[in-house]
């Protein structure tokens, strides 16, 4: 049987090539900057490192206080390994380390102050730390539009002429730091085996969370 989360990777290909055919992702490349043939590489990049976890260290974890709901149990039987009291907390290629690397050629090369890329990465982290919720036995959840919205809207209060820029640093590093990395402290009791910092083999939301900010602003 063909593993899932390759499965899910193929049909974000598909759903993301549908976006580029209507225009969508040029247009957000653009506004950061990027000839076609580099917001492609980049966003193909993206797509086939959501697939690897890099693991960074374990820790003992205990059973959610809340029953996991049948739904999700039943997807997580299908993708993971039984929960054996041990989290391994990992960091997801596509979904955070390439982000994250992007987001600080932005800084350094977009234009606006660093103290406007601080301001709207802490004011988006702290949106999302307010909006995510711990989810038992998958992760830390947040609704999807939450982010890009506040970071798109906050880049344009900041810096209108770098809006773009700003809002996809403050989406993506504010996403990492108030939904994942202020988050840590409820993963030991998930009751989940691995908590991938940007994902967990999807394309994960920190890439399409800059993605929506950038049209956006």
């Amino acid at each position: 049987m063909p593993n899932p989360g390759f499965l899910l990777a193929m049909l974000g290909l598909v759903v993301l090539f549908t976006l580029i055919q209507i225009g969508a992702l040029q247009i957000a490349f653009e506004k950061l900057g990027l000839a076609p043939e580099s917001g492609m590489t980049l966003l193909f990049v993206s797509l086939m490192g959501s697939l690897v976890n890099v693991p960074l260290f374990r820790m003992q974890a205990e059973e959610p206080d809340q029953p996991v709901p049948e739904p999700i149990r039943r997807i997580l039987a299908h993708r993971q390994q039984p929960f054996e009291g041990v989290t391994t907390v990992a960091v997801n290629l596509g979904g955070c380390l390439l982000p994250v690397t992007f987001a600080a050629y932005l800084v350094l090369n977009a234009g606006a102050p660093l103290g406007n890329h601080l301001l709207a990465v802490a004011l988006v982290s702290t949106v999302a730390y307010v909006a995510s919720r711990p989810i038992p036995g998958l992760g830390i959840g947040m609704p999807i539009l939450v982010a890009p919205l506040a970071a798109a809207g906050f880049g344009l209060l900041i810096d209108p002429e770098h809006s773009a820029a700003l809002a996809y640093v403050g989406g993506t590093i504010g996403v990492l730091i108030g939904a994942d990395l202020l988050r840590l402290k409820d993963v030991r009791k998930l009751g989940s085996p691995v908590a991938s910092i940007g994902g967990a083999g999807t394309f994960d939301g920190i890439f399409v969370t800059g993605i929506i900010a950038v049209l956006l602003a």
